[in-house]
């Protein structure tokens, strides 16, 4: 029989689904099963659970037809569950590594009812922090089991599934399962603890608790927390029916608990509207009449006693009136720290900073002036030019919504590369700031500067400029030589300017969520800057070849490895010449770097006879794609784009190793790459030679990854983001 079924609900929780289910399978224990539960969930979160079924039999996805809720939902897969011991792990959080062996062995060695673990909150930000546990247990909880009458302090662990292993013949013998609503813990974790003859604590942190910074109820405002009354009923109505022989003694603890948490919830601002206050404390001075042990109970000490005596004697304005001073004097604490850290400003500034001073306060002037309902600001690329996925997005504005008059931000070194008849502004000029802060729409493909302010009325479009193979925004938290200089709460604060974000495919939707948390909408329509490779016909390659100097006959290979930010100046291991004397008489080699410094620099290893073309400075890159016969890269969302024309692809990646540990990535690229793979430089010349680069494996794996990443780039990508977000017509 399996030891431990996990069973793992999914509603809304894509960009996180897969690290919790990688962190399960990927233990060095593997007696387990995985339940895992799509609640009707409207993102992609039902199909990752069945990609991890169909290539790991030791997870059963279950699609229900409708939504039921954590608490049912969890219910669903304790049924199916054939394991000795059940653990509900929730689909956004994660198992520390290893854990699991040192459960297994607890379990086994004392076979107890429930086994609480350890665990920490992990914040968004990438700050963790204990739990309660070294508060509860001053001293090593040992091995022994206990029941909650010998040990009542255990009371005061967080009260949550997740951090509990169960054994699942006395969850059935006992009738314990999870109610409807919010706060669904309340009325399982607790009732178990009281039922339980074996309660073992294992003090070893093995579960990490995510702190979304959106998506969560602890951070979700409405009268549904109200709720939380409902499930503490029903575990007092519950030791009402069990009576002294089971919950003797305890009554007073479990009594605390719950004035504790109705207050917990109560103080948190992001949960209780203001306006629903009163009624809340109302509440909770009901259930402390209602509820209050004969023998009293255990006022905590300090302002938290004095909050505890307020709800007794239903004293709502002085319990207000306290929680106002009390916030006060935080504020000043805070402001007072802030203070200390303050650097004085220079007090000398030069001319370009007055200068830069006086438009901003121009800037700031133009706020106030009404929004142009007509203007659409573009950018690409820290204004480097007219590229990539707004340049598309524009192009099809100007057919499909000629009303709205696009405007693009271009360096003043850029201006001349701009198609005729573009409309610009130099970035850095008045009229830059002008139109930054009057344009009704926005559209960048990266972010646009801290200072710009997101006006009420207008709309922010985020295009994003590649399908994610490294770890982005905050996930790069965990990868700090990739994240060298970077402020993450700057950047959150520019992304909670996005209005939408462009996504080219599911995989892509469920990293952007993960990587970058707000409250946008998401649009999954492919990627507008590949319409043009969808809709190529014969006749442009041919016209492209020929603009480039290259013949119908020639063999042309383009190879565009990615920048490496942890490392900067590194250039992959590449001989332009031996790899050119390997293509043969009618090859012809395209070199192209990236777009960040290294471009600025020749590549090394030119020649003479144009065999070798650097084209790093080449604006369009989609000319160079459909130019190319075969691409070869590394870790470059090239792979992606290029897919869409379903020609080879190489992936060179003789630093994957070293690159997955310290910069991140996001899948393994070299088990599913999107065609042959080489990883050093002798093997990249042997894929040509043998012919690998076209061979079978090549072209099966070409159509996994263009199945997976380019479904929906079928040429019209840009028409469906013009019609929601300038038309306001449906998805």
């Amino acid at each position: 029989m399996t030891l431990i079924s996990f069973v793992v609900p999914a509603f809304k929780v894509q960009g996180y689904l897969r690290e919790c289910l990688d962190s399960i399978l990927d233990q060095p224990f593997d007696d387990v099963e995985v339940i895992g539960i799509d609640d009707a969930s409207p993102d992609d979160s039902g199909e990752i659970l069945v990609e991890y079924a169909e290539r790991d039999p030791r997870v059963h996805p279950v699609r229900l037809a409708e939504n039921v809720g954590l608490g049912p939902a969890r219910n669903i897969g304790l049924d199916r569950a054939t394991g000795d011991y059940v653990w509900f792990v929730d689909g956004d959080d994660w198992l520390v590594p290893g854990c699991l062996p040192h459960v297994a062995d607890r379990l086994r060695a004392t076979r107890p009812d429930v086994l609480i673990v350890d665990h920490v909150r992990a914040h968004w930000n990438n700050v963790g922090t204990r739990s309660a546990m070294r508060d509860v247990f001053p001293e090593p909880p040992g091995e022994a089991t206990f029941r909650l009458r010998e040990r009542p302090e255990t009371l005061r662990l967080l009260h949550t599934a997740w951090n509990r292993l169960v054994r699942r013949e006395f969850l059935v013998a006992q009738g314990l399962r999870f109610a409807p609503g919010w706060y669904e813990d309340v009325s399982f974790s607790y009732p178990v603890l009281l039922a339980a003859d074996r309660i073992g604590v294992l003090d070893r942190v093995c579960l990490n608790y995510r702190q979304r910074r959106t998506g969560a109820i602890t951070r979700t405002r409405g009268d549904r927390h109200f709720e939380v009354f409902a499930q503490w009923h029903r575990v007092f109505r519950l030791m009402d029916q069990w009576g002294p022989a089971v919950v003797d003694g305890l009554r007073p603890a479990v009594f605390e608990r719950m004035i504790w948490h109705y207050l917990t919830v109560l103080g948190n601002g992001q949960r209780i509207a203001p306006e629903l206050r009163p009624p809340f404390f109302a509440q909770i001075h009901a259930d402390h009449v209602r509820f209050l042990p004969p023998e009293g109970y255990p006022v905590p000490p300090g302002l938290e006693g004095v909050k505890h005596r307020l709800v007794a004697t239903g004293r709502w304005r002085v319990f207000s009136a306290l929680r106002v001073a009390h916030q006060a004097e935080e504020r000043a604490r805070r402001s007072a720290r802030r203070a200390k850290r303050r650097v004085l400003p220079v007090a000398r500034r030069n001319a370009r900073r007055a200068r830069d001073a006086a438009l901003r306060e121009y800037y700031r002037a133009e706020l106030h002036r009404p929004l142009d309902p007509t203007l659409a600001v573009y950018a690409a690329y820290w204004y480097r030019g007219y590229s990539c996925n707004p340049a598309a997005i524009y192009t099809a504005a100007r057919r499909l919504a000629p009303h709205v008059r696009g405007v693009w931000i271009v360096r003043r070194d850029r201006v001349a590369g701009l198609p005729p008849g573009v409309e610009y502004v130099v970035a850095g000029t008045p009229d830059y700031y002008r139109v930054l802060a009057r344009a009704r729409w926005l559209v960048n493909n990266v972010n646009f500067p801290d200072f710009v302010r997101k006006r009420p009325g207008a709309v922010h479009v985020q295009t994003h400029h590649g399908t994610p193979v490294k770890v982005m925004g905050l996930d790069q938290q965990r990868y700090p030589l990739g994240a060298v200089g970077m402020n993450f709460a700057n950047l959150l604060r520019r992304v909670d300017r996005w209005d939408y974000s462009i996504s080219s495919n599911s995989f892509s939707t469920q990293m952007w969520e993960r990587a970058y948390p707000a409250d946008y909408t998401t649009l999954e329509v492919g990627y507008p800057r590949n319409d043009r490779l969808a809709l190529a016909t014969d006749e442009e390659c041919r016209q492209v070849r020929a603009g480039l100097g290259i013949g119908p006959d020639e063999y042309v290979v383009l190879y565009a490895p990615t920048h490496r930010e942890h490392l900067p100046g590194w250039r992959p291991p590449f001989d332009p010449d031996r790899l050119r004397d390997v293509l043969g008489p009618s090859g012809r080699l395209l070199m192209r770097s990236h777009y960040f410094h290294d471009r600025e620099r020749q590549l090394r290893g030119g020649v003479a006879d144009g065999a070798v073309l650097d084209v790093s400075g080449y604006d369009r890159v989609e000319d160079l794609y459909l130019a190319a016969d075969v691409l070869v890269t590394d870790y470059s969302s090239a792979m992606f784009d290029y897919g869409v024309l379903d020609r080879p692809i190489v992936v060179y990646a003789p630093d994957w190793d070293a690159y997955r540990v310290s910069r991140g990535v996001y899948f393994d690229l070299l088990a599913e790459p999107p065609g042959a793979v080489a990883v050093d430089f002798p093997g990249l010349l042997d894929l040509f030679r043998s012919g690998a680069v076209r061979g079978a494996a090549a072209e099966q794996a070409r159509q996994r990854f263009r199945a997976r990443f380019c479904a929906l780039d079928d040429g019209h990508a840009a028409e469906r983001v013009v019609r929601r977000v300038f038309l306001d017509e449906p998805a």
